[in-house]
């Protein structure tokens, strides 16, 4: 049974908080299009290893306030609200799990405010250098107005689709086995665009269902509450996130574990290799016959690979 929330107040928000579990504090930040419940299977297994698995509904999402405006979702503000929410536990630091955004998300964090950050496990996202130009205009170039980042941009089309029918969403979405990497790398180039409104209004489905008719409910219920607006808006500042990074130093000097995914397509091994220098004291696994979904898809796996890892760092 997932926990009822608690609520706290931090940086103006309402944050709908759900924990399980007592000993060190462990936060787990989801990201899109997820909620706290992504981390169903972690909470559970965290506590009985004996830790405090905390996981938040984020700033747009789920139980939480939804604000109106795209700067509300700047990445500082983001930033803000976890930091909020440890001094309203009274924490002066954590344990933090990031997945999707919620990687992004603590990789900035470890960069402006690494005192919080005990230790880092991010699932499927490495740390990126700072690309030399705005990374929406090179997205633009390179795949196209299709590509669904660069389709956040220009329209609410996204939204208003995404939320017309929000079980199929999720049955398209959410789903194992859609491409491996192998045929992936064989693919022509304009195969590899990612559009999310094609994919929402293909006839037929691709891959393996990942979550049960329950799961997928929860989900699809959570945002037919709050929609997809404010979730998409986190995609609408991906410039001015770009544009404050300029001169500053990203290099992440916190013990790290990072958990990738062999078919999250998305990401090369080459990003993965990249990140090496980025971060100091850095550990990686990588999880076969898996792809973006990576602690829905491989519980026991993730589950396995973090507590093991943190009780080796001590």
């Amino acid at each position: 049974m997932f926990p009822e929330p608690r609520y706290v107040d931090t940086n103006g928000i309402r944050m709908a908080v759900y924990e399980q579990g007592d000993g060190p504090a462990v936060i787990l930040l989801h990201g899109f299009p997820e909620l706290a419940f992504s981390w169903r299977h972690q909470l559970p297994a965290l506590a009985a290893a004996g830790y405090r698995a905390i996981a938040p509904d984020q700033r747009g999402y789920g139980a939480t306030s939804v604000p109106a405006n795209i700067d509300d979702y700047r990445i500082e503000r983001l930033s803000d609200d976890i930091l909020g929410l440890l001094d309203a536990l009274q924490l002066e630091s954590a344990v933090f799990v990031g997945h999707d955004w919620g990687a992004m998300l603590l990789w900035h964090m470890a960069t402006f405010a690494p005192e919080r950050i005990e230790k880092l496990i991010i699932l499927n996202i490495p740390h990126f250098p700072r690309s030399p130009a705005d990374p929406i205009e090179i997205w633009r170039r390179r795949f196209g107005d299709d590509f669904y980042i660069v389709n956040f941009q220009d329209s609410d089309e996204a939204d208003r689709l995404f939320a017309a029918d929000t079980k199929h969403f999720f049955d398209v979405m959410m789903r194992r086995n859609i491409v491996t990497r192998r045929i992936y790398d064989r693919l022509p180039d304009e195969r590899k665009v990612v559009s999310l409104l094609k994919a929402v209004r293909r006839e037929s489905l691709r891959g393996d269902v990942l979550l049960t008719e329950d799961e997928r409910d929860y989900f699809a219920a959570a945002f037919d509450r709050s929609g997809f607006t404010g979730p998409i808006n986190w995609y609408r500042n991906f410039t001015h996130n770009w544009r404050i990074l300029e001169g500053v130093d990203q290099r992440v000097d916190i013990p790290t574990l990072f958990i990738g995914a062999v078919d999250d397509v998305i990401i090369l091994p080459e990003h993965i290799e990249g990140m090496k220098s980025l971060v100091t004291h850095l550990d990686i696994h990588m999880l076969e016959n898996c792809g973006h979904w990576s602690q829905q898809e491989k519980p026991d796996e993730v589950n396995r690979v973090m507590i093991d890892w943190l009780v080796q760092r001590g």
